[in-house]
């Protein structure tokens, strides 16, 4: 799990606070393909830029096929004004391909101050390019951590840190939920191998941090799709070889 603040060539910060937003949808059962798939594909194409005008970037649409029941495509905007991201969803909901999906399941949050390392930022406000692949989940902490001493919790998430790091290319997206979700925080890992996610997430259960997690469910896992591949996704069209 890489840092995105370490080293000389190090992507230098954006704004020091983002909203991020993740939205899980399916189509349901019955649901009917659009009529003309080419128009659907550039009627979300051009909403992009729109968004994007407005200070909203696109991290990534995903394909979640195959992970989960209750998802197809996850869509990821972030960016600093709050009301312009509620306004990219609602854009990205209103096209053709979006319009008659269901979502089910949605979290936003905010980068802010790391706990205990202050330097620590999220790969996608550090101009770090998207991998391949995602996974993203809520975290809840025990009651009990924020009640622990600051050097006993500083330990431990220094030893979690230190253990995460071994993993270099897996970028770490981190960001404060509560207040705004259900959830304290929410994660996401990116790589290109999937298998470099799996193995990070298996190996940092054995670190004394772990006995202070509540909650760290539901997981969505999804490849990194085009806008022109969505359609595949949601299963409107049929893959080209």
């Amino acid at each position: 799990m890489s840092n995105p603040l370490e080293g000389a060539d190090a992507p230098q910060p954006g704004p020091l606070t983002q909203y991020a937003n993740y939205s899980v949808f399916r189509r349901l059962p019955g649901t009917t393909a659009p009529g003309a798939i080419g128009a659907a594909i550039a009627e979300l194409e051009a909403v992009l830029p729109q968004i994007e005008a407005k200070g909203i970037s696109l991290r990534g649409f995903y394909d979640l096929n195959g992970f989960r029941q209750d998802g197809d495509v996850l869509v990821w905007l972030h960016g600093e004004d709050p009301e312009a991201l509620q306004s990219a969803v609602r854009r990205i909901r209103s096209t053709v391909l979006f319009a008659n999906l269901e979502l089910t399941w949605q979290v936003t949050g905010v980068h802010r101050a790391a706990e205990f390392n202050e330097r620590h930022m999220p790969a996608y406000m550090l101009g770090r390019e998207a991998k391949k692949w995602i996974t993203i989940y809520p975290f809840v902490r025990s009651y009990d951590w924020y009640l622990l001493p600051d050097e006993e919790r500083s330990v431990m998430l220094r030893d979690h840190g230190i253990r995460g790091a071994a993993f270099k290319s897996v970028l770490a997206n981190t960001i404060a939920a509560f207040g705004i979700s259900d959830y304290e925080w929410m994660l996401s890992f990116e790589d290109d191998e999937l298998l470099n996610i799996l193995d990070m997430m298996r190996d940092l259960r054995y670190t004394e941090a772990r006995r202070h997690v509540r909650e760290e469910t539901p997981f969505y896992t999804g490849r990194r799709i085009p806008a022109s591949q969505v359609p595949v996704a949601l299963r409107f069209t049929e893959e080209t070889a």
